[in-house]
C-alpha cells in the first residue's frame, strides 16, 4: 500500500472510531443538559473539569504526538522493537511516578488553583466550595488518561489506530452511567458526573491493554537475563527517555500557551451572566466534532509516516505526505464548518433542548457556535501542520508561533467582550486559531521550501465555495418555527437528518463539476475496493 493509501487507511480508522466516541460524547451532553441545563452546577463541573483537562492536553495526549511517537518510532525503525519496548516501558514508570505527583499536588491546592482560574466564583462561598470538592475528584483522571495516551501512541507506532481510538468511547459510556444510577444518591447530583469522570479516565487506559501486549508491550515484566546489565530491570533510565523529555518541554509550552486561551475565556467568562460558561462549554464540544473525527485523526494518523520519512532523510515525501493530508483534512472539514454556521439553531435545539435546557440556552449556544466555527479550518489545519514539525523533532517553532497568537486571543477577548459578550471569546478565539495556523503554514514553508501551496489553495477554493452553496441549501430548508420548541425529539432528528444527507449530497456533485481533486481520490479508492471485493468473490 503507498504511503498516501496508509496515512487515508490510518485516517479512516480513526475517524470511525472517533465518531462512534463523539456520538456517545454527544448522547452525555444531552444527558448533562436535560440534567443540569445551563445552571450554577453545570458552571461548576465544567470549570472543575477544565483543571485536568488541561494537564491532560499538556502531559497525556499533547506530550505523545508531539515527542513520544517521533521518538519511539526512531527507535524502532533505527534499533528494533526491543529497545522501543523498553522506551515504552520507562516512559510508563515515569508517567505513574511524575504524573501521580501532580495529581496530589493538584488535589492538596485545588482552592488556590480554582481561584486562580475561576475568580469570579469568591464572590460565591457555595460556588466556589463546589468547583473545589467537582476538581479533587477528578484530578486522578489527569494520571489515568496519561497512561491511556501512552499506551495510544505506542499502538500508533505499530500501526494500531482503531482500538486507541476507540478508547475515549468507554470515558463518555461512564460518565453516562454514572449520572444515571449515582446523580440521585448525592445531595448535589453534580458529584457523580465527576465520579463518573476519574472512572472512565482508567477504564480507557484499561481498554488498550490487551491491544498493548499483543503488540509485544510490557508494563513490569522483567527484562531478559542478557539486557539485565542495564541500570534497572525496569529500564527506567534509557536515553529516548531523556530525548523525550528534551522535545516535550517546548511542547509542553506551546501546548500550554494554547490552553492558557481556553483559560482566559473561562475567567473572563466566570463574570459574564450565568449560563455563559455553559454556552462556550456546548458550542465548543459541538465544533470538536469535526476537529476531533477528522482534524485530530488526521494527525495522528499522519505522524507515524512524517516521522519515519524523517528519520530516513526522505523530505520530498515529507512534503508531499503534508501536502496530500492538508488537502484531504480541508475538504472533509471546511463543509463540516460550513454546516455548523448553517445549521446552528437546528443541531443545538435537537441535540440539547429539552429538560432544563430552554430556547434562550438553544439561542446563547447557537450564536456561540457560529463565532467558534468561523476557526474550524484553522485548528484541524494545524493539527497536521504541527505533526510535520514534530515529525521532524522541531518542537520549538508551534512553540514561539503559539505565543504570538496567545497575546492576539487575550487582546481581541479584551476588545470584544463587552460588545459581544461571550460570543466575543468565541470570535476572538477563532480569530487567533487563524493566525496560528498561517504562521505556522509560513514557517514550514520556509523550512521545507516548496510545499504545495498552489495546489492546497486551488483545492481550498473549490472546497470552499462548493461548501457556501451547500450551506445556502441547508440554511433554506431548515426554515421552521419547531427548533425555538423543547421535545419532539424524532420530528426534529428527521428534520435535521434529512437536511444534511440533501447538504452533503449538494457538496459532493459541486465538488465532482469543480473537478476537486480529493473527490477523484476518494472515488478511485472506492472504485479499486470495490473492484477487489468482486475478484474476492
Amino acid at each position: 500500500m503507498s504511503a498516501k493509501g496508509k496515512i487515508a487507511r490510518a485516517a479512516g480508522l480513526m475517524s470511525i472510531a472517533t465518531f462512534i466516541s463523539r456520538i456517545l460524547g454527544y448522547v452525555k451532553d444531552m444527558i448533562l443538559a436535560r440534567y443540569f441545563g445551563a445552571t450554577a452546577s453545570a458552571d461548576v463541573f465544567f470549570v472543575a473539569f477544565r483543571i485536568p483537562n488541561l494537564l491532560r492536553e499538556l502531559f497525556a495526549e499533547g506530550s505523545m504526538s508531539s515527542a513520544f511517537i517521533p521518538v519511539v518510532t526512531e527507535y524502532q525503525t533505527k534499533h528494533g522493537k526491543d529497545e522501543a519496548n523498553r522506551l515504552v516501558k520507562a516512559a510508563f514508570i515515569f508517567i505513574l511516578i511524575f504524573v501521580g505527583i501532580i495529581c496530589i499536588f493538584g488535589i492538596i491546592f485545588a482552592p488556590a488553583i480554582v481561584s486562580a482560574i475561576a475568580p469570579g466564583f469568591l464572590k460565591e462561598p457555595e460556588k466556589f466550595s463546589n468547583t473545589v470538592l467537582l476538581t479533587r475528584i477528578m484530578f486522578p483522571f489527569l494520571l489515568f488518561i496519561s497512561l491511556a495516551a501512552m499506551t495510544m501512541g505506542a499502538l500508533n507506532t505499530r500501526g494500531v489506530f482503531f482500538v486507541p481510538a476507540l478508547a475515549p468511547a468507554t470515558l463518555n459510556i461512564v460518565i453516562i452511567v454514572c449520572v444515571l444510577t449515582l446523580s440521585m444518591q448525592f445531595t448535589n447530583p453534580i458529584i457523580a458526573v465527576a465520579i463518573g469522570v476519574t472512572i472512565g479516565g482508567l477504564v480507557q487506559f484499561l481498554i488498550q491493554i490487551p491491544s498493548f501486549f499483543k503488540q509485544g508491550y510490557s508494563l513490569f515484566r522483567r527484562q531478559r537475563a542478557e539486557d539485565r546489565g542495564q541500570k534497572t530491570s525496569l529500564s527506567f533510565w534509557h536515553p529516548g527517555l531523556k530525548r523525550i523529555g528534551l522535545l516535550i518541554i517546548p511542547s509542553t509550552a506551546g501546548l500550554a500557551v494554547a490552553q492558557i486561551n481556553i483559560f482566559i475565556s473561562t475567567i473572563l467568562a466566570s463574570y459574564l451572566p450565568e449560563g455563559s460558561i455553559t454556552y462556550l462549554y456546548y458550542s465548543m464540544r459541538l465544533i470538536h466534532f469535526p476537529v476531533g473525527i477528522f482534524g485530530v485523526a488526521m494527525g495522528m494518523a499522519v505522524l507515524p509516516a512524517l516521522s519515519e520519512h524523517s528519520v530516513k532523510g526522505e523530505m520530498e515525501k515529507v512534503k508531499e505526505d503534508f501536502s496530500f493530508a492538508l488537502r484531504l483534512l480541508f475538504f472533509i472539514t471546511v463543509p463540516a464548518m460550513v454546516g455548523l454556521i448553517a445549521l446552528n439553531v437546528p443541531i443545538v435545539s435537537t441535540l440539547f433542548q429539552r429538560g432544563k435546557f430552554g430556547y434562550a440556552a438553544t439561542i446563547g449556544t447557537s450564536d456561540a457556535l457560529i463565532f467558534y466555527s468561523l476557526g474550524i479550518w484553522a485548528i484541524v489545519g494545524v493539527r497536521v501542520i504541527t505533526a510535520t514539525f514534530y515529525s521532524m523533532q522541531d518542537t520549538r517553532t508551534p512553540v514561539k508561533v503559539a505565543a504570538a497568537t496567545m497575546i492576539t486571543n487575550v487582546i481581541i477577548s479584551l476588545l470584544l467582550i463587552s460588545p459581544m459578550k461571550h460570543n466575543g471569546l468565541a470570535f476572538a478565539n477563532a480569530i487567533a486559531s487563524s493566525c496560528n495556523f498561517i504562521l505556522l503554514f509560513y514557517f514550514l514553508r520556509k523550512k521545507l521550501g516548496g510545499i504545495g501551496t498552489k495546489r492546497i489553495a486551488s483545492s481550498f477554493g473549490k472546497t470552499l465555495a462548493a461548501s457556501l452553496v451547500m450551506g445556502g441549501v441547508g440554511w433554506f430548508i431548515t426554515r421552521s418555527e419547531i427548533w425555538s420548541l423543547s421535545g419532539y425529539g424524532l420530528k426534529k432528528a428527521a428534520h435535521l437528518g434529512t437536511a444534511i444527507i440533501i447538504c452533503g449530497l449538494v457538496y459532493m456533485l459541486l465538488s465532482y463539476l469543480l473537478k476537486n481533486e480529493e473527490i477523484g481520490y476518494i472515488i478511485k479508492k472506492v472504485k479499486e475496493k470495490l473492484r477487489r471485493r468482486r475478484y474476492a468473490y
